[in-house]
């Protein structure tokens, strides 16, 4: 018996944003679901756009399963992760030690398939690097909605975010900022 799956189930159970006050909340399990989206997108926006040769699927199941250690883990929030370096050090040991313990779950006949999932491979590199960036999209995305609700508490995450994406220097991030995020201010009434 594996109990993979029924970890995974329990990404909705894992609140993201802890330490902050939020109007709707948002769960590991909708925030990876739209990350995928995002990091779909942006493989394909920087393959018809900008010259690329990147595996839009491959990039949107990495974005899939890319917080899915934190079924162990929570969610540790950025200003107690990035608090100081050793204790970013060290959390990314937890983080790997979680996402090896949810890869050792599986029954061995699926591990050849699922280990890129969860351990680093060179050639993935650009697909978690498009991960990444859609998952600070979406993370910028969340300040929006929270700032459109009146949230101000969202007001500063909103700016150091829009100043991480821009250095990002990704020509399809860029893009996407530029056609896809001026929408998400509107209302549904104004999106008619």
């Amino acid at each position: 018996m594996s109990h993979f799956f029924a970890y995974l189930s329990r990404m909705k159970f894992i609140q993201r944003w802890s330490m902050m006050h939020n109007t709707y909340p948002e769960n590991v399990g909708e925030h990876s679901l739209q990350v995928a989206m995002i990091a779909h997108a942006l493989a394909l926006i920087r393959n018809r756009l900008f010259g690329g040769s990147v595996n839009p699927e491959r990039t949107a199941v990495l974005a899939l399963f890319h917080d899915a250690g934190e079924v162990l883990t929570g969610d540790l929030p950025a200003p107690i992760k990035y608090f100081n370096p050793a204790i970013k050090t060290a959390y990314k040991a937890i983080e790997a030690s979680a996402a090896e313990k949810l890869f050792s779950m599986l029954p061995d006949v699926l591990k050849a398939d699922y280990r890129a999932l969860f351990v680093a491979a060179d050639e993935d590199r650009i697909h978690r690097d498009l991960v990444r960036a859609a998952d600070k999209l979406c993370a910028y995305i969340k300040c929006l909605e929270e700032l459109g609700a009146g949230n101000q508490e969202f007001s500063k995450a909103e700016k150091a975010l829009i100043a991480t994406i821009e250095d990002l220097d990704l020509p399809e991030v860029r893009y996407f900022l530029e056609t896809f995020v001026p929408s998400l201010r509107l209302t549904l009434d104004d999106l008619d």
